[in-house]
């Protein structure tokens, strides 16, 4: 059964930068797609990016293109999103997901089978 555990979480300044992790266990990564989404108090849950495993397609919300990159490592055991330029909007608790998925703009809307614990990311000055 997988697992998926997310870290590097924390307090950072506005425009600073943070690279969280999601470590799976039980099995690894291997024909998964894996995403990010986070979850602002008061708010729905947002999907904010995926990476395929064939080929390694990308997919970013909006709300954090051209600032946050996700990354799979060859092991396929950690997806990683690094986020630079944050934002006090980008305050929330990031989870990591995985599925046997191929992502695509409509893929973040889907239902996802594996869920993280959650990470708390706080942009404050």
């Amino acid at each position: 059964q997988l697992q998926l555990a997310e870290s590097g979480g924390g307090l950072v300044q506005p425009g600073g930068s943070l690279e969280l992790s999601c470590v799976a266990s039980g099995r690894n990564l291997e024909w998964l797609g894996v995403a990010w989404f986070r979850q602002a108090p008061g708010k729905e849950r947002e999907g904010i990016s995926c990476i395929s495993y064939s080929d390694r397609n990308t997919v970013y919300s909006d709300s954090v293109k051209g600032r946050f990159t996700i990354s799979r490592d060859n092991a396929e055991t950690t997806v990683y999103l690094q986020m630079n330029n944050l934002k006090t909007e980008d305050t929330a608790v990031y989870y990591c997901a995985a599925d046997n998925y191929y992502c695509s703009d409509a893929t973040l809307n889907r239902d996802w089978s594996y869920w993280g614990q959650g990470a708390q990311v706080t942009v404050s000055s």
